[in-house]
């Protein structure tokens, strides 16, 4: 059927106590308004409209360039005033799928699963069985359905007896979409449309209302201020810990691992503790990930190891390609096979070839390296002029001295070698050797400073 979903995202989030839109907020590493969006693309709908109202130029500058239609709350009157808001805009005759901005854990599973479950109800409504019920509204079920939704201060003691409870995503059939959502009314207390009067108005129709419960409580958890965001992200963390032991990973701690978007894990891959995954990240068989490495956007292929400490961001990393520990490896790095990276490393939109080393307290930037290459100890290719970036480029088979500077654009040719404390600004032919140093003098008349006695006042 044709699926319109509705985010409401219009609130203002008064308790997170910031400036920023609540639904801004960021999870693991993304806004919580993008998990709902990115949810929901997986459902293949005709379109996502987002509620705003509160910040609404901030959330759609933040969310802009996705196909996303925003609608304005300009007074926000209650969950089914914002529904009221997007009957003009909703596709004709679409089942709406009504979502929250701040439930950023609810998953497409679990919702297809409710769409698919909705059989010929008018409304369906998504239930969980919290651990504690309170201050939920309570399902009332008949033998066809659903029969009301009760709030919990108006609940009989039987009814807050009652487990199962309303997490608030609901879906409405297209056909009596418009019928329900307009005959919401504010006659209440608070002088606010609520969403969940449509399942007694629905009821009161004679329209058939279904409640799907949601297997994981945890799904429908909401975010209302900064102590609920940190709850939400440590069932986020531990959803993909598990998941990553589900492809056979196995994690030294599962509660010290911060995963901040998606990591795909081979066979035997291991992860010791406190190490972050942001972006897509892919890790080959036998991949092993040394405590406290911080890894983005990366993949690294069978059989590498990554000792501790070691930063790699956008990275291309080859077959057992051993980095670390206390390397930083910037975007733009491609590493074949074999490579090594050493202790306080740093590279740069560099190609390093098979079985080349770069193994101690060296700078390689924008450089492309052939295979079989060492790299001595304290060499940096110079690759700014204070303008311009330019590239290096060492053959196959070069050797490389102890403290080098390799002034770009240079080119050392294959089999090269250059001599130790060179500063290297013409290219070096094959096979020979380059050295570029001061002739070494004694001074024998020198005689090492002392310290200078502080006179007394």
């Amino acid at each position: 059927m044709p699926l319109s979903v509705v985010i409401l995202a219009a609130g203002q989030g008064t308790r997170m106590k910031s400036a920023r839109p609540k639904v801004l907020h960021e999870l693991a590493g993304k806004p919580l308004l993008q998990h709902v969006v990115d949810s929901s693309r997986l459902l293949e709908p005709e379109q996502i409209i987002v509620v705003v109202g509160h910040g609404a130029e901030q959330v759609q500058a933040e969310m802009q360039g996705q196909g996303l239609n925003f609608v304005d709350q300009h007074q926000q009157l209650g969950t089914g005033h914002a529904l009221q808001q997007c009957l003009d805009h909703i596709n004709t005759g679409n089942t709406v799928l009504v979502l929250f901005g701040d439930v950023p854990l609810i998953r497409a599973e679990t919702l297809a699963a409710m769409i698919e479950q909705t059989g010929d109800a008018a409304v369906c409504i998504l239930s969980f069985e919290p651990q504690d019920s309170f201050g939920y509204g309570r399902i009332l079920r008949q033998q066809n359905g659903v029969q009301a939704i009760v709030e919990q201060k108006d609940a009989s003691p039987e009814q807050q007896a009652i487990g199962e409870c309303f997490s608030g995503i609901m879906m409405i059939r297209g056909d009596r979409l418009q019928q329900l959502v307009t005959a919401l009314d504010n006659d209440n207390a608070q002088k606010e449309f609520y969403l969940t009067d449509v399942v007694g108005i629905a009821v009161g129709n004679g329209d058939a209302v279904s409640a799907v419960i949601c297997a994981d409580p945890n799904e429908v958890s909401g975010v209302n201020n900064q102590a609920q965001l940190a709850e939400v992200e440590a069932l986020y963390r531990a959803h993909q810990a598990q998941a990553l032991m589900e492809y056979g990973a196995k994690l030294y701690d599962p509660a010290r691992i911060d995963i901040r978007g998606e990591v795909k894990a081979g066979k035997d891959v291991v992860i010791d503790v406190n190490c972050l995954f942001e972006g897509e990240v892919i890790l080959g068989d036998n991949v092993r990930i040394g405590a406290g490495c911080v890894i983005r956007n990366t993949s690294i292929d069978a059989g590498s190891e990554i000792l501790p400490m070691t930063w790699i961001d956008e990275a291309v990393i080859g077959r057992n390609v051993s980095i670390g520990p206390f390397a930083r490896i910037r975007p733009g790095t491609e590493l074949c096979d074999e490579a090594r990276i050493g202790n306080f490393v740093e590279t740069k939109k560099a190609q390093i070839g098979n079985g080349s080393k770069v193994n101690h307290l060296s700078y390689i930037g924008d450089t492309e390296m052939g295979s079989g290459v060492n790299i001595g100890a304290g060499t940096i290719t110079c690759n700014y002029d204070g303008v311009n970036k330019s590239k290096t480029i060492i053959e196959d088979g070069v050797f490389i001295g102890s403290d080098t500077q390799l002034v770009a654009p240079v080119r050392v040719e294959r089999n090269a070698t250059v001599g130790a404390g060179s500063t290297i600004t013409k290219n070096v032919p094959a096979d020979k050797l380059a050295i570029s140093r001061a002739k070494q003098v004694t001074i024998s008349n020198w005689s090492k400073p002392v310290k200078k006695e502080k006179h007394k006042e």
